[in-house]
């Protein structure tokens, strides 16, 4: 477990903003307790500080995790968010989209959200943003990257793309936690 390099934080901070804009210092700079992030085998985790200097007294070959999985980075320096980071951005999300109760199971089974199954979009979501989906009783889902704008939904085919699919809930449900944890 070591910290993260000022390359990594950068490529992290700027995955994370695409989803929560400026309040990324709001997960370290928390009102109960200081957090940190730190790398475990490309893996990246969301640690209080408490929880980290307890985890030094591990063997670094026996550790696993330590904390919440926000994501890894791949082999070509990418980082790529996994569904465990959910919690953090439903939080603190800058964009958000509603889906009807038809189109819940489609997009759990991986499929990118359509206009026909759009409740609600947050207004001046900009095309291509990052975007968390929930269901009509505000339940986050999953989130995807917006496929248009919100004036552009509004005179789009009902079978066109409105969020482009990156992760949900129901991956645990289809076995994929191999490429999780």
């Amino acid at each position: 477990m070591r910290p993260l390099t000022e390359d990594e934080t950068k490529t992290l901070f700027q995955k994370l903003a695409e989803y929560m804009g400026r309040s990324v210092e709001r997960l370290i700079n928390r009102s109960d307790e200081r957090h940190c992030f730190r790398l475990i085998k490309d893996r990246v985790y969301y640690v209080s500080e408490s929880v980290m200097k307890s985890s030094t007294s591990i063997n670094k070959d026996n550790l696993l995790h330590c904390g919440t999985c926000l994501g890894k980075f791949t082999k070509s320096g990418k980082f790529r968010l996994h569904i465990t980071a959910l919690d953090y951005l439903a939080q603190y999300s800058k964009y958000k989209v509603w889906l009807k109760p038809s189109a819940e199971m489609s997009f759990l089974y991986g499929n990118n959200v359509i206009k026909s199954g759009l409740g609600r979009i947050t207004e001046s979501t900009p095309q291509y943003a990052g975007v968390v989906v929930y269901n009509l009783a505000d339940i986050p889902l999953g989130f995807g990257v917006a496929a248009q704008t919100t004036d552009a939904c509004k005179e789009l085919d009902p079978t066109a793309n409105v969020v482009l699919h990156q992760a949900d809930v129901g991956e645990f449900l289809r076995g994929l936690e191999d490429d999780m944890f």
